[in-house]
């Protein structure tokens, strides 16, 4: 994944930072020019309703004052008018006063010379007696002007009076506001662009300047990368919750349902899988065990402490195959130990002979044959499955080699056919093998605390719907507060002090399962009954410790598929009384 995939040349490729930048810019110009254009209509508005009231209330003021009224039916009307009309005119502000009569003939205007011209615009609501405005061009150009009548005493229009003001000067008006509106406007262009900029420049180092296609390409190539290896990836986050988790992953740790975001120490691993897990040293090609495999964990941190990140390994396979190795190479010592002790055997026959004992010679040569014979006849009569057969022969010879007595018990019976197919061969080597293994070992250094020779008392037979391995020593038993802890990984009885069955090292596989002579494990100690109740538990079987002379280890496994549910994922193992 470190490696990039090839990119278009960068000139026809803009990066996702940089079309961001460009089309934020566009909303940030968009937003702002819409603001202020609203802003000036609603100004353009207030501005014209402000000089339509003003020119109202200047029209309605001069239409009431006395001086007009008098002025209307003085012989010379502009003679007192215009004068007054200019003072009006200047100190309110507005463009125009025209006083004019009822035809419409203005008496006063700011332009002398338009005065005795008629006035433009419309008189009718005015003579009417009504006050109304209107946006009309006359002389001094567009404007908002106002026509009111002038009454006397009776109610009589006797005169009429328009006052305006100039489209120019209410755009002379908006001018300073605009401009102000503008250069907020400006500013809010400007801010928003350099806040985008430095947005997006963030965006491009986190993005390493790569466009939507790169980055869709990179998910993708990420996804099937992810989805196709057979390697187990876990990538935790600072507080150990699930980031992301493959498929290799969920199949390895026995995971269902969604799993990211959760904390790590709610997906049920096992505890010494989650100590390696949550630690802060990383680890290196450590085994662990989870409900039905072997796997071997790495783990590093990821980044300045960004997170961690787990790969996962299956080993189940190669472990099973470790197994079935030993089992042959047991059988290959087991068969040299009897070649050796045959040709020993041989030499005394023939030393007997040469010396004139025939009748001696045949006595012991006939008694050496019965012997290995009923062994081997008891127990190819009793266990008619061929892989169970050589195995417990394999490793009775191994057991005599270290001067342990193996005796399969009379009531073991198991029918050739009998057991199902998913009763693999790899998982009853890896049960009932290291059974024995721990029971010789067991029976080995507990001799001292019971007398006569060292025992191991094997049980094979079909139990109703159930086949059950039994297998007894005659050691010291295993240590009441030490069951719940004979099937975890890494117990052993040569580690912590303790005597009995379930040593679970000194194996002769490179897996560390099984206690024979002579550890070759290449991962440490006490892996053998761990994997006895893996098998079990994979099987949905069940694994009970008790005791006679010494331990009683009993495995019994279903003929039939078992339902699996919730307490059949756990490890499940009784003390018998």
């Amino acid at each position: 994944m470190s490696a990039r995939t090839p990119l278009p040349p960068r000139r026809l490729v803009r990066s996702l930072a940089g079309q961001l930048f460009v089309v934020q810019v566009v909303i940030v110009a968009a937003v702002v020019a819409g603001g202020a254009v609203l802003a000036y209509l609603f100004t353009a508005g207030r501005a014209d309703d402000a000089a339509r009231r003003q020119v109202t209330a200047v029209a309605r003021a001069v239409a009431d004052s006395p001086t007009v009224r008098d002025a209307a039916g003085a012989p010379d009307p502009t003679a007192v008018l215009q004068p007054y009309a200019e003072r009006v005119r200047v100190d309110t502000g507005v463009s125009f006063v025209t006083v004019m009569d009822t035809a419409g003939v203005r008496w006063t205007h700011p332009l002398p010379e338009q005065i005795g011209r008629p006035f433009l615009g419309h008189i009718d609501w005015a003579l009417a007696g009504e006050t109304r405005s209107e946006t009309y061009t006359g002389t001094l150009g567009p404007s908002v002007r106002v026509v009111t009548p002038v009454l006397d005493e009776r109610h009589r229009v006797v005169a009429l009076v328009s006052a305006g003001i100039t489209v120019q000067s209410i755009s002379a008006r908006l001018r300073g506001p605009l401009l102000a509106l503008v250069g907020v406007a400006g500013a809010a262009l400007a801010v928003g662009g350099i806040g985008t900029y430095l947005a997006n420049s963030r965006l491009r180092r986190h993005t390493h300047g790569m466009g939507p296609a790169e980055l869709s390409h990179l998910y993708e190539y990420h996804q099937a990368t992810l989805h196709a290896v057979r390697e187990g990836l876990v990538l935790l986050d600072r507080e150990h919750r699930v980031v992301l988790c493959n498929d290799a992953a969920r199949e390895l740790l026995g995971l269902e349902g969604a799993v990211e975001g959760r904390p790590v120490d709610g997906l049920g691993l096992p505890d010494a899988l989650l100590a390696a897990v949550s630690g802060d040293a990383p680890v290196r090609d450590e085994v662990h065990l989870t409900a039905e495999r072997v796997v071997v964990l790495n783990t590093s941190t990821i980044g300045t402490g960004l997170g961690r990140v787990l790969t996962l390994r299956d080993h189940t396979e190669l472990q099973a195959l470790s197994g079935e190795l030993d089992s042959v190479r047991g059988f290959t010592e087991a068969l040299g130990a009897q070649a050796h002790e045959a040709a020993n055997r041989l030499h005394a026959v023939v030393s007997l002979i040469e010396l004139g004992c025939h009748r001696e010679a045949v006595e012991f040569a006939t008694a050496e044959l019965a012997l290995a014979q009923r062994l081997t006849d008891r127990v190819v009569a009793a266990v008619g499955e061929p892989v169970l057969a050589a195995l417990l022969l394999g490793k009775a010879a191994q057991a005599a080699e270290r001067g342990v007595e193996l005796t399969l018990t009379p009531d073991s019976s198991i029918d050739d056919g009998v057991l199902p197919a998913r009763l693999t061969a790899r998982d009853l080597i890896t049960v009932l093998g290291n059974l024995i293994d721990n029971a010789v070992d067991a029976a080995i250094t507990g001799a001292a605390a019971n007398p006569g020779p060292p025992e191991v008392t094997v049980t094979a037979r079909i139990d109703g719907e159930h086949l059950l391995l039994r297998v007894a020593d005659t050691g010291a038993g295993i240590d009441p507060g030490a069951v719940d802890d004979v099937f975890r990984r890494g117990w052993s009885t040569k580690q912590d002090g303790r005597s009995g069955q379930g040593s679970g090292d000194g194996n002769r596989d490179g897996s560390g399962h099984g206690s024979g002579a002579g550890d070759r494990s290449g991962h440490g100690r006490g892996l053998g009954l761990a994997l006895v109740a893996q098998a079990a538990r994979r099987n949905g079987g069940t694994v009970e410790v008790g005791r006679e002379r010494g331990a009683v280890l009993t495995v019994r496994l279903p003929l039939s598929r078992p339902a699996r549910d919730g307490a059949g994922e756990r490890e499940r193992v009784a003390v018998a009384p």
